[in-house]
């Protein structure tokens, strides 16, 4: 899994775009049907290991999890490290270098409700340990003004631009902004912190991927939907199956061996 080639997704042609798995079989079943790269979502793995998202998944669970979906894939992953699991910046840098040895090429790392001071702090101390240890990190902070309403129109854009400046003097590489879904504040966004990428999430009614590209959006992330779709789908094919009706789940199953064969010696490690 190469972090120069994750890097170069970034640049083109075209959006990256990146599908989020949550566990080892979503994250194998995604890589063969021909994603580039992988990124995890911390609500869907933290639910399917049994915890809320949030950062409430403990450190060992995710590891545990990150090392299962290494061994099987070859695209390079990215790890959704949500606020990373502690307050305390070097927390923070050790979890990440245990995800470097992993075999990771990028977190996302968040501020979410908290403070730009410490996520800036937290940055700062992932590159300095990353660069002592001779490796390569992307490191994408995804900052909450949209997501979060912690401001709107002018002032939000205004708001993430002063985020972004200061988390690029911390070491970042990328900025993900969940929430964001109008086109001129992309484009305005995308503008100002180039040649950083400007990563956005899929929501409903986003503008189309032609139009993401126009805005200067570099890469577009499913983030927790297809965590939900999956459960939702499995929410109503239980339902119904509980209600006495079998016949919706093998309307659009997939294929016993064809999955089976996605884990065949000769595709894992």
């Amino acid at each position: 899994m190469s972090i120069q080639l994750f890097r170069s997704l970034h640049l083109g042609p075209g959006l990256l775009l990146l599908p989020n798995a949550w566990d080892v079989g979503t994250a194998r079943l995604i890589e063969s049907l021909g994603a580039k790269a992988i990124a995890t979502t911390s609500a869907g793995l933290a639910w399917a290991r049994g915890y809320p998202d949030g950062n409430a998944l403990p450190e060992d669970q995710l590891l545990a999890a990150i090392r299962a979906i290494a061994r099987v894939i070859r695209v390079p992953l990215s790890t959704d490290i949500e606020a990373g699991y502690s307050d305390e910046p070097d927390a923070v840098a050790s979890l990440v270098t245990r995800l470097l040895d992993i075999g990771v090429v990028g977190i996302n790392i968040e501020d979410g409700a908290g403070s730009p001071d410490l996520l800036c702090e937290k940055i700062t101390a992932i590159r300095e340990r990353v660069a002592r240890s001779r490796g390569d990190l992307f490191i994408n902070v995804r900052t909450d003004v949209y997501l979060r309403a912690i401001a709107a129109g002018e002032a939000a854009i205004e708001e993430v631009l002063r985020r972004a400046d200061r988390y690029r003097a911390a070491g970042c590489d990328g900025l993900f902004v969940p929430g964001l879904v109008a086109a001129e504040a992309m484009a305005r966004i995308s503008t100002a912190i180039a040649p950083m990428p400007l990563n956005i999430m899929a929501v409903p009614n986003l503008p189309s991927t032609e139009a993401l590209e126009r805005s200067g959006v570099r890469r577009l992330s499913a983030g927790s939907s297809l965590a939900q779709a999956a459960l939702g789908r499995t929410s109503h094919l239980v339902s119904g199956f509980l209600a006495g009706r079998m016949s919706e789940m093998f309307e659009v199953s997939a294929d016993y061996s064809a999955v089976n064969r996605l884990f065949a010696s000769k595709n894992c490690g």
